[in-house]
């Protein structure tokens, strides 16, 4: 069988790489899945570059936007759902000059934006089937998500970067096999891809990966394994940094805004929504706008319903667990592991992630809630999957943290599990004219919302001379031209413990860019007045690009340089700029999604928890009522990330 497998997979990927490499993959992208300047619309004008505010505008100025539209004078473009979809059609409209909106109920990727796998990624086991079920429509979606990969990456290259990832082989015939296949991933992609994969020896495969296990139960040996290339990102700081993006680009953007009912002109079509503030008093206002657009994910239904009551549902809900453990699972090392092949044939991935490894992830069908949790069944699932591929004992203890998230999946009635459903995306016009976006997946985020805001350009209703897309070329807060890889070793030179020592002789043209932005008035020549190590310079980096000195301007004025918590390079500093900065509104936004400590360490995100409220109530204006609301809502939500208790295996450790 495997003979007759490597026999059929050889020439027909072979055959894929081969229509990638001579553009015939440009048949694959239908009509509906190009931009609209390639389909007779406007050009795009390099000559007009996007201007961006120096700060998004506060919350209280975007609520009062909200509140100014009326029926003669509405937003063009109204966006109900504040994840990766949403704000990334938020950008993508402001951007196109078009008096653009968006509500969200609750934070900004507060949903499954923020559980992903951390991929940005084609989707090797997606070509898989694209090859054995002769499907094009996977193959279609391989090649969109991988040339959007390559603009992912360079529009937000602090929050994302390459990630090589270990596929080990403990069959002779699993070499070849996956060999041809990621030959094939790297041919599909052309020239969007990173770097080229490759076969490596058994010994090399354990340098890059110490803990891998060099045997299997059954008996047989480590051959080797084929390294390849995706990417890797922040899933919530890039959803955030795309919100606050399109908010500085001109966008009236607010979190905490729950739709409540749409509402329609005399004719039956959708003019706007009813809304409300949910940090406020106030009743629910009304929100007028020329199209209205559906990107509330998992949620897409309850929106349409609210609409057109009983109407056939798009998606087909699937649930995906993830869980969190100490860096030592993969030897503190820098390359993933895939894990191609789990007793119940999916994929299991484990991953490096910030200082930390995170594993999964499951897939089956499920039901929507708003706050779904990994079950001790879905746990042990993916420690089952560990045990035969590492050669360290996989304990259910070690586990630091778990969640889960509701994949908006496009419904496919045909489909008899969600590992077949093609993760693609559905644009649909309702007849109220309500467009809903659906589906589709985070490394697409972009192609999707360029689709979405075509369509609403297509209806008629938008000004005269729309501007076409201009989303590849806008770089995200904390990139753009004057961010550096080096930085963070620059912040680590000029604010590290070495900084008082050699602070005279370094010049100002040789500071960083974050460290330029330090306020000369306030802290004047000579040793700085913070002082971080390497590790938090490596974070402040990752997590804020060329903002990080702003953050480091914070913990000078405040004297809030001391990390929150012990082991974790977060500071208080950061509390403090993301409320000012980042539409930061609840200790949960701060602790899930501002920074990622909920998803690393449930524990210690408990323990940081008091602290986050205090520097929170300080800039809020909280009085002590709301202060222990707060702590409570926050402390049952970070509950939901705590392991489930299991029992400890009785098997041997895998060797």
């Amino acid at each position: 069988m495997p003979l007759l497998l490597l026999k059929s997979y050889l020439p027909v990927a072979a055959a894929a790489g081969a229509f990638a490499a001579v553009g015939g993959a440009g048949y694959l992208l239908t009509q509906q899945h190009q931009p609209l300047w390639a389909r007779g619309g406007p050009q795009p004008d390099e000559a007009d570059p996007v201007e961006l505010l120096e700060r998004p505008p506060p919350r209280p100025t975007q609520m009062e936007r909200l509140r100014g539209s009326t029926r003669e004078r509405p937003f063009d473009l109204l966006i109900v759902g504040g994840g990766a979809t949403g704000a990334g059609c938020a950008l993508d409209a402001v951007t196109r000059g078009l008096r653009t909106a968006l509500v969200e109920r609750e934070d900004f990727g507060s949903g499954t934006s923020s559980k992903s796998t951390k991929l940005v990624h084609g989707g090797v086991r997606y070509l898989e089937k694209a090859v054995f079920q002769a499907d094009l429509r996977q193959l279609r979606l391989v090649y969109e998500a991988l040339h959007e990969r390559a603009t992912m990456l360079a529009l937000a290259p602090h929050l994302a970067a390459p990630q090589p990832i270990l596929t080990p082989c403990y069959k002779w015939w699993e070499v070849p096999y996956y060999w041809a296949g990621l030959k094939a991933y790297d041919l599909v992609a052309g020239r969007s891809n990173l770097i080229s994969s490759r076969y490596v020896p058994a010994a090399e495969a354990l340098e890059l990966v110490p803990t891998l296990a060099t045997s299997q139960p059954d008996g047989s040996s480590l051959k080797g394994a084929v390294l390849y290339y995706d990417g890797h990102f922040d899933d919530s700081r890039y959803n955030v940094a795309l919100a606050c993006t399109a908010a500085a680009a001109g966008g009236a953007v607010a979190n905490y805004v729950d739709c409540k009912q749409l509402i329609k002109n005399q004719d039956g079509k959708v003019v706007g929504a009813v809304v409300q503030d949910r940090l406020g008093s106030e009743p629910p206002f009304e929100v007028y706008a020329r199209v209205v657009l559906n990107t509330t994910g998992c949620f897409v239904d309850q929106l349409r319903h609210m609409s057109q009551p009983g109407c056939p549902d798009l998606i087909q809900p699937s649930a995906g667990a993830h869980i969190t453990l100490p860096g030592f699972y993969g030897g503190h090392s820098r390359n993933g592991l895939i894990i191609p092949k789990t007793k119940d044939g999916r994929v299991v991935f484990m991953l490096p992630f910030l200082d930390a490894v995170i594993a999964g992830t499951t897939d089956a069908k499920c039901g929507v809630t708003p706050r779904p949790v990994a079950s001790r069944e879905e746990v042990e699932f993916i420690l089952e999957a560990l045990r035969d591929y590492l050669g360290i004992q996989v304990r259910s203890s070690d586990v630091l943290s778990t969640w889960s998230g509701i994949r908006p999946l496009a419904a496919d009635p045909r489909a008899k599990d969600t590992q077949n459903t093609v993760r693609d995306h559905v644009i649909l016009e309702e007849g109220d004219g309500l467009i809903t976006a659906s589906g589709g997946k985070w490394t697409t985020y972009r192609a999707m919302a360029q689709e979405a805001v075509d369509a609403a350009v297509a209806t008629g209703r938008m000004p005269q001379n729309v501007r076409p897309c201009r989303t590849t070329g806008v770089p995200l807060l904390g990139a753009g031209p004057e961010y550096s890889h080096t930085l963070a070793a620059q912040l680590a030179q000029d604010f590290g413990p070495l900084a008082p020592l050699v602070a005279p002789l370094v010049s100002s043209s040789s500071s960083s860019p974050a460290a330029a932005s330090f306020s000369s008035a306030s802290n004047p020549p000579g040793p700085p007045a913070v002082v971080i190590d390497s590790r938090t310079a490596e974070h402040l980096a990752q997590a804020y690009g060329t903002r990080a000195g702003r953050v480091l301007q914070t913990a000078s004025d405040r004297n809030l340089g001391q990390r929150l918590v012990e082991g974790h390079p977060f500071l208080e500093a950061e509390v403090v700029y993301c409320v000012r900065h980042e539409y930061c509104q609840t200790p949960e936004d701060f602790l899930a999604r501002r920074t990622r400590l909920a998803f690393l360490d449930a524990r210690a995100a408990l323990r940081a928890l008091p602290r986050v409220v205090e520097l929170m109530a300080s800039e809020h204006g909280w009085d002590s009522r709301r202060r222990a609301l707060m702590t409570a809502s926050a402390s049952e939500y970070l509950a939901t990330y705590l392991p489930p208790a299991a029992a400890e295996p009785t098997a041997a450790p895998a060797s």
